[in-house]
């Protein structure tokens, strides 16, 4: 299934993060902090001003950024999750 984002929403996919040991216990997958970095799925179109004008988006699919932790909305497609977000709530863009 093809999924392309409205307006200035970004589709996300979390990057998980390499197991961390903490004085050598491991910390189970319930109690670990979901990943605040991700890849660049889907993008929209753009924002829409209120004269017409349409701003393009400065991430491109295939970009990895970093975003709050509590930004966007999870949502779960063909099994996988993702995460769509407003692109001001991007924090940054990894080069």
């Amino acid at each position: 299934m093809k999924i392309r984002p409205l307006h200035d929403r970004v589709l996300v996919r979390r990057l998980e993060e390499e197991e961390q040991k903490v004085g050598g216990i491991i910390i189970p997958d319930t109690a670990k902090e979901k990943p605040q970095q991700g890849e660049v799925i889907g993008v929209g179109n753009g924002k829409l001003l209120e004269n017409g004008e349409r701003v393009p988006l400065d991430v491109k699919v295939g970009d990895r950024v970093l975003f709050g932790k509590y930004a966007g909305a999870d949502v779960k497609i063909d099994g996988e999750e993702y995460l769509i977000l407003r692109e001001d709530e991007i924090l940054a863009v990894l080069e």
